[in-house]
Protein backbone atom coordinates (compact mmCIF):
# COMPACT_ATOMS: atom_id res chain seq x y z
CA UNK A 1 0.00 0.00 0.00
CA UNK A 2 1.77 3.31 -0.93
CA UNK A 3 0.29 6.42 0.83
CA UNK A 4 1.16 9.80 -0.41
CA UNK A 5 4.94 10.82 -1.35
CA UNK A 6 7.08 13.15 0.43
CA UNK A 7 9.43 14.92 -1.90
CA UNK A 8 12.23 15.58 0.86
CA UNK A 9 15.12 16.27 -1.23
CA UNK A 10 15.74 15.54 -4.95
CA UNK A 11 16.68 11.40 -4.20
CA UNK A 12 14.86 10.65 -1.14
CA UNK A 13 10.87 10.87 -1.02
CA UNK A 14 9.19 9.19 2.10
CA UNK A 15 5.89 8.04 2.12
CA UNK A 16 3.25 8.55 4.33
CA UNK A 17 3.05 5.24 6.08
CA UNK A 18 6.76 6.31 7.55
CA UNK A 19 5.51 8.65 8.94
CA UNK A 20 3.28 7.82 12.79
CA UNK A 21 1.26 10.49 13.97
CA UNK A 22 -0.21 11.17 17.39
CA UNK A 23 -1.80 13.82 18.93
CA UNK A 24 -1.11 14.84 22.70
CA UNK A 25 -2.05 17.25 24.69
CA UNK A 26 0.09 20.68 24.81
CA UNK A 27 2.10 21.54 27.76
CA UNK A 28 1.53 25.45 29.07
CA UNK A 29 -1.34 27.75 29.18
CA UNK A 30 -4.20 26.81 27.03
CA UNK A 31 -7.35 28.20 28.72
CA UNK A 32 -11.06 26.58 28.77
CA UNK A 33 -9.25 24.31 25.85
CA UNK A 34 -6.34 23.25 28.15
CA UNK A 35 -7.68 19.91 29.52
CA UNK A 36 -9.70 18.55 26.66
CA UNK A 37 -7.49 19.71 23.06
CA UNK A 38 -4.72 17.46 21.75
CA UNK A 39 -2.88 19.64 19.40
CA UNK A 40 0.06 18.83 20.25
CA UNK A 41 1.34 16.36 17.56
CA UNK A 42 4.46 13.70 18.45
CA UNK A 43 5.64 12.81 14.70
CA UNK A 44 7.56 9.29 14.83
CA UNK A 45 9.73 8.29 11.99
CA UNK A 46 11.56 5.10 11.89
CA UNK A 47 15.08 6.11 11.04
CA UNK A 48 17.14 2.79 11.25
CA UNK A 49 14.10 0.81 9.17
CA UNK A 50 13.03 3.12 6.48
CA UNK A 51 13.48 2.11 2.67
CA UNK A 52 13.57 5.64 1.68
CA UNK A 53 16.71 6.92 3.02
CA UNK A 54 20.23 5.01 1.81
CA UNK A 55 22.11 4.02 4.62
CA UNK A 56 24.65 6.59 4.60
CA UNK A 57 21.73 9.16 4.70
CA UNK A 58 20.50 7.37 8.03
CA UNK A 59 23.66 6.99 10.33
CA UNK A 60 24.05 10.57 9.77
CA UNK A 61 20.39 10.82 10.82
CA UNK A 62 20.10 9.48 13.62
CA UNK A 63 23.43 10.77 14.83
CA UNK A 64 21.97 14.10 14.04
CA UNK A 65 19.19 13.38 16.08
CA UNK A 66 20.25 12.99 19.22
CA UNK A 67 17.92 13.24 22.34
CA UNK A 68 15.02 12.96 19.49
CA UNK A 69 16.31 9.86 18.72
CA UNK A 70 15.11 6.31 20.73
CA UNK A 71 17.39 3.22 21.32
CA UNK A 72 15.31 1.55 18.64
CA UNK A 73 16.38 4.00 16.20
CA UNK A 74 12.98 5.56 16.10
CA UNK A 75 13.28 10.10 15.56
CA UNK A 76 10.30 11.02 17.81
CA UNK A 77 9.62 14.99 17.03
CA UNK A 78 7.09 16.94 19.35
CA UNK A 79 5.58 20.15 17.32
CA UNK A 80 3.34 22.45 20.03
CA UNK A 81 4.10 26.19 19.12
CA UNK A 82 0.78 26.35 17.84
CA UNK A 83 -3.17 26.29 18.98
CA UNK A 84 -4.10 24.43 15.64
CA UNK A 85 -3.22 20.65 15.41
CA UNK A 86 -2.99 20.93 11.74
CA UNK A 87 0.02 23.76 12.01
CA UNK A 88 1.02 21.73 14.67
CA UNK A 89 1.57 18.55 12.11
CA UNK A 90 3.11 20.71 9.47
CA UNK A 91 5.32 22.27 11.71
CA UNK A 92 7.06 19.11 12.90
CA UNK A 93 6.88 17.56 9.05
CA UNK A 94 8.65 20.23 7.90
CA UNK A 95 11.51 19.80 11.19
CA UNK A 96 11.88 16.05 10.52
CA UNK A 97 12.13 16.52 6.67
CA UNK A 98 15.02 19.85 7.37
CA UNK A 99 16.48 17.34 9.71
CA UNK A 100 17.04 14.13 6.57
CA UNK A 101 18.24 17.43 4.50
CA UNK A 102 20.54 18.02 6.88
CA UNK A 103 21.85 14.55 6.95
CA UNK A 104 21.39 13.84 3.05
CA UNK A 105 24.77 16.22 2.51
CA UNK A 106 27.87 14.55 2.82
CA UNK A 107 30.80 15.90 4.84
CA UNK A 108 33.69 17.23 3.35
CA UNK A 109 36.54 14.80 4.32
CA UNK A 110 39.22 16.78 5.75
CA UNK A 111 42.94 17.37 4.02
CA UNK A 112 45.44 17.03 5.92
CA UNK A 113 48.25 19.55 6.14
CA UNK A 114 52.04 19.84 6.33
CA UNK A 115 53.06 22.55 9.51
CA UNK A 116 55.94 25.01 7.08
CA UNK A 117 58.93 24.71 8.46
CA UNK A 118 59.20 28.86 8.82
CA UNK A 119 56.19 27.99 11.81
CA UNK A 120 57.53 25.07 13.29
CA UNK A 121 61.06 27.26 13.65
CA UNK A 122 59.19 30.11 14.85
CA UNK A 123 57.86 28.10 17.62
CA UNK A 124 60.76 27.02 18.48
CA UNK A 125 62.71 29.89 18.50
CA UNK A 126 59.62 31.23 21.42
CA UNK A 127 60.06 28.58 23.18
CA UNK A 128 64.28 29.18 23.16
CA UNK A 129 63.10 32.29 24.56
CA UNK A 130 60.85 31.72 27.20
CA UNK A 131 63.32 29.28 28.57
CA UNK A 132 65.65 31.80 28.51
CA UNK A 133 64.08 34.77 30.66
CA UNK A 134 62.82 31.58 32.93
CA UNK A 135 66.64 30.34 33.64
CA UNK A 136 67.82 33.96 34.24
CA UNK A 137 64.86 33.80 37.44
CA UNK A 138 65.12 32.13 40.54
CA UNK A 139 68.72 31.68 41.47
CA UNK A 140 69.75 33.15 45.18
CA UNK A 141 71.15 36.78 45.24
CA UNK A 142 74.91 36.62 46.02
CA UNK A 143 75.94 33.32 44.54
CA UNK A 144 76.61 34.48 41.20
Amino acid sequence: MMGIMHRVTDKIALDDSELIESFVRSSGPGGQNVNKVSSAVQLRFDARRSRALPNDVAVRLMKLAGRRLTKDGVIVILAQSYREQERNRTEARERLFELIREAAVPPVPRRATKVPKSQKKKRVEGKKHRSAIKSMRGGRPGLE
